[in-house]
């Protein structure tokens, strides 16, 4: 996904502007991170350089689960939604944009 793509993605769940947690890149592009929407706590992977920006009722926590526990983060499990555990977010607060 190219950085300059940012600029044009906002949150499918209320549209608000993203915040996004880079794990890997190559020059101007980011091949795995996280959008994250400020508003609503929902995380949206990259993945390949694809953003995975689906509806909730289209996506697996599943699926999404090893992804995320390769990057040292977790879902939260008391919500039933694509929130990342307290503990997860605080980790991408450590990483640099």
């Amino acid at each position: 996904m190219q950085k300059k793509l940012l600029e044009k993605l906002c949150c499918p769940f209320d549209k608000s502007e993203l915040n996004v947690r880079i794990f890997t890149e190559e020059e101007d592009n980011i091949l795995e991170g996280l959008l994250i929407c400020p508003t609503c706590d929902r995380y949206y992977p990259i993945i390949y350089g694809i953003p995975i920006m689906s509806p909730d009722e289209y996506r697996e926590l599943k699926l999404e689960e090893p992804i995320l526990e390769r990057w040292g983060l977790m879902i939260d499990q008391r919500k039933n939604s694509f929130i990342l555990d307290e503990r997860g977010q605080s980790k991408t607060d450590q990483l640099g944009q």
